[in-house]
């Protein structure tokens, strides 16, 4: 048996080491990142959209973005393969792949006046491309949303005190808003905001017997329809409003219980109770159908490297950069702070027992194949106040292995439904402070897009473009959640999330071949690329192949089969396009490529 207390270690060493050599590097060395050059935040500070944050806000802001539902839930539907596969890939994906990706992003869109992915390929790449990856990024944000929001609607269906605890942070975050409005200190409130949110989760209890909680009673499919007017709202409002202080708010609960959990971790040092790898890495598991690879990759997503934070890096984050060498600590140093988290959420995951484990996490169907004996779970149970068994998803399969963990210390033996609820509040805020940007990020793209027919709706500052344009946003993603199921979203979101960090990664060997000092720097995105390009296609072909094809699988789906089809197109397109513009840039003089510096930032 390992220990959990290995592992903590050797990722806090790895990634401490990461951040002060490779990340230094990165942005001083290869993005030559200097303070004296004026940020898009003040170039076109409106209040709006165009605000200079400062840095730590900032990262709280963004780390609360892009770590959403991915290193939560990834790591722990990943568990089915063993602990080993997952935690390689968490630390060799993020180091390698995601730091880099994510820092490579937000330059790249600060070089272009904060602009979308797609308006930065354009510039770079040629009208084909930039028209491929806007497109690209209009169904994978789309599939994104929906992907988030449907672990929500696990979470809090017929859970009236997590219900509760979660649509109460919405006012709390905007009074904490309104009071960093008015005075300029949002730290103060931010504690006070806290001290609210945990005060919800305790009164949550009290409100499950009276009709408020019988109307906070909502099934799956009424949160279903909750969620996309509620992202209207966010997504219509300023973002110092809802969008900064929530993400502010929930940067210090998640760093908080993240925190508390290593801590934890460190002094109870649970067994890890998993094999390093399982009879399923070949494939036919009651989580996730495919084999060990590419799967791997494509399940974890977020807390290794993820597309979906090339919507943030190129969406809200680059208008709010106050100097640029803030890339740092947020673009990189958010990255590494994912990837504990998944790490975290790995070691929740596997300390649980494998039969109970897979209790939670399969189907009634898959579970009664399985022909194993659940070991601690009736206690957990009766212990939490919830029926556990058959709820799929990840959300509450990490609740539980986070529960479990911390009862363990004597003082809170008696807590655990307490603990459990903290948990699946937390969980389900982190996602819908991702849903607020990433739908935000949505009616960007689309008014881009509609922009070319009617000129006015490209500008983000008029009112009725931005209304209609979150309207038919909300309204895309809505769609899916109602019309889909957990596995089928899930893995379309992983195939197509890891499809835009390629098309990231691309723009990001673009920009560095043109700018740097030296080409070999180009390998920072290469290396990463090859193997990401290839492991995507893959997973697309083996779900079309397997599952959304075939008629006699479960989750057979035509539409997902046609999406997948599509963006794999567009994703060829996108490279093939890249690849005739780097022949181009490698075959001018040595040096040469430098001068483009200054038309790249005022293109």
């Amino acid at each position: 048996m390992q220990h959990a207390i290995t592992f903590v270690i050797a990722t806090l060493c790895i990634l401490a080491i990461t951040y002060r050599l490779y990340g230094v590097f990165f942005v001083r060395k290869v993005l030559q990142v200097r303070d004296n050059e004026i940020t898009p935040s003040h170039t076109f500070e409106d209040g709006k959209d165009y605000v200079p944050t400062k840095k730590w806000v900032n990262f709280g802001s963004h780390f609360a973005a892009i770590a959403a539902a991915g290193p939560l839930v990834g790591p722990v539907l990943a568990a089915q393969f063993g602990y080993l596969p997952g935690f390689l890939w968490l630390l060799i994906g993020c180091v390698i792949g995601g730091a880099v990706h994510d820092t490579v992003v937000l330059f790249a869109s600060m070089k272009h006046q904060g602009k979308s992915l797609s308006e930065v390929a354009k510039s770079e790449l040629g009208p084909i491309a930039g028209w491929c990856t806007g497109l690209a990024m209009l169904f994978i944000i789309t599939i994104t949303m929906a992907g988030l929001s449907m672990v929500v609607v696990h979470a809090l269906d017929r859970n009236p005190w997590g219900a509760f605890a979660v649509f109460m942070t919405i006012p709390i975050a905007i009074c904490v808003g309104l009071w960093e409005r008015v005075t300029g200190k949002m730290q103060g409130a931010a504690y006070v905001g806290i001290v609210a949110i945990m005060a919800c989760v305790f009164i949550g209890p009290y409100i499950q017997g009276t009709v408020f909680g019988e109307w906070l009673t909502l099934k799956a499919t009424t949160v279903s329809l909750i969620l996309p007017i509620y992202a209207f709202f966010a997504t219509a409002l300023p973002v110092w409003m809802l969008l900064t202080p929530r993400g502010y708010l929930s940067s210090f609960m998640k760093i908080g219980v993240f925190g508390a959990l290593v801590i934890g971790v460190i002094f109870i040092n649970p067994e890890i109770q998993f094999p390093a790898v399982t009879e399923f890495i070949h494939g036919g598991g009651p989580v996730i159908a495919g084999p060990v690879w590419p799967f791997i990759s494509i399940t974890i997503a977020c807390g290794a490297i993820s597309g979906f934070h090339a919507f943030i890096g190129s969406g809200t984050t680059p208008k709010q950069i106050d100097k640029w060498s803030d890339i740092l600590p947020v673009g990189f140093g958010a990255m590494l702070a994912e990837c504990v988290v998944g790490v975290m959420a790995l070691i929740a995951a596997t300390s649980l027992h494998p039969a109970d484990y897979f209790a939670i996490n399969s189907s009634a169907e898959a579970w009664a194949k399985l022909g194993m004996e659940v070991v601690n779970l009736p206690v957990l149970s009766q212990e939490i106040g919830l029926d556990l068994y058959g709820r799929t998803g990840g959300a509450v399969t990490l609740a539980v292995g986070m529960t479990d963990i911390f009862i363990r210390v004597p003082w809170f033996s008696h807590l655990a439904s307490y603990f459990f609820q903290f948990v699946i509040m937390f969980e389900a805020v982190f996602i819908l402070t991702a849903v607020d940007s990433g739908t935000r990020v949505a009616r960007y793209l689309l008014q881009d897009f509609l922009g070319d027919l009617w000129a006015p709706l490209k500008r983000t500052d008029w009112l009725p473009g931005s209304i209609f344009c979150s309207i038919i946003a909300c309204a895309l993603w809505g769609y899916l959640l109602n019309s889909g199921d957990i596995n089928s979203v899930w893995a379309l979101f992983g195939v197509s999330n890891q499809l835009m960090a390629s098309v990231g990664l691309i723009i990001g060997a673009t920009i560095i071949l043109r700018l740097a000092k030296k080409r070999v720097y180009m390998l920072t995105c290469i290396i990463p690329l090859a193997y990401l390009f290839v492991t995507v296609n893959y997973a697309a072909y083996w779900m079309m192949k397997n599952v959304y094809f075939n008629a006699s699988a479960k989750g057979y789906n035509l539409f997902n089969g046609t999406i997948s089809i599509i963006m794999l197109v567009l994703g060829f397109a996108i490279l093939f396009s890249a690849l005739g513009k780097w022949r181009e840039l490698l075959a001018r003089p040595r040096g040469s490529q430098i001068d483009d510096s200054a038309a790249a930032s005022n293109a």
